[in-house]
């Protein structure tokens, strides 16, 4: 009995980390050399004219990050909400 309530928590914890992991959708958003990290995929508008890696792209030496919070784009040194 002990090992059958085990191995249906260990069951049951496998597929809450699958599900967390299906529905995780960090990205990194890029408009030119300057790049940030977001917690959810936005359609931007085409006038950001911004590039959309997956979370584990990895950036090159010229690449800056600035971090911003809520929905938005940078524009050179000026953050757009929208």
């Amino acid at each position: 009995m002990n090992m059958k309530k085990t191995l249906i928590g260990g069951l049951l914890g496998a597929g809450v980390l699958a599900v967390s992991t299906m529905s995780a959708s960090a990205a990194i958003v890029c408009s030119g050399n300057t790049c940030w990290h977001v917690a959810e995929r936005y359609d931007y508008p085409p006038a950001a004219n911004v590039i959309i890696h997956d979370d584990d792209w990895r950036p090159g030496p010229a690449v800056v990050f600035h971090e911003h919070e809520g929905r938005g784009y940078w524009r050179g040194d000026r953050w757009t909400d929208w």
